[in-house]
């Protein structure tokens, strides 16, 4: 019947089954399963600390984002409120040199003024001295007394 091969294949073969049916596979099958069953759970626990992962970095992403935009608003906020200080001051100073212009040109104006009245007031007292020393010299009597009340009523009048 058959060579030496064939009868060591059905040998392992019924070997193999008398194994299988005496329950030696089924504690292989069994750690096999566990096994498979552990792989399982370490990639749906990957998989959720992937998703856990992501979320995370989406919201630090979004957290990042604000953080920019807040940045840019107070910046832009920042940059406005300095130009608005500024144009502020400007008008101030603006403001304070018109003013200071102003006090300036009414001292001035007020010193002319009184330089103007007191060069007046020592034309009319030389005039007067002048009139008066003339008319003494040479005016006499009734004469002198008329001449000199007319001239000192018309520079009072002047002067008022």
């Amino acid at each position: 019947m058959g060579s030496d091969t064939f009868w060591v294949a059905v040998a392992f073969v019924i070997f193999f089954l008398l194994l299988a049916r005496a329950g030696a596979f089924s504690g292989i099958l069994s750690k096999l399963d566990a096994r498979g069953d552990r792989i399982r759970h370490e990639l749906e626990e990957a998989r959720r600390l992937k998703e856990e992962a992501q979320k995370l970095v989406a919201e630090y992403k979004r957290r990042q984002r604000e953080a920019e935009e807040e940045a840019e608003a107070i910046i832009t906020t920042a940059k406005a409120e300095a130009e608005r200080l500024a144009a502020e001051t400007k008008q101030k100073l603006e403001d304070l040199i018109v003013r200071r212009t102003k006090m300036a040109e009414q001292k001035i104006a007020q010193a002319e003024a009184q330089a103007l009245a007191e060069v007046k007031a020592a034309a009319a007292d030389a005039a007067v001295k002048a009139s008066e020393l003339l008319l003494t010299t040479q005016l006499v009597g009734s004469a002198a007394d008329r001449v000199l009340d007319a001239a000192v009523a018309e520079v009072t009048s002047k002067l008022n």
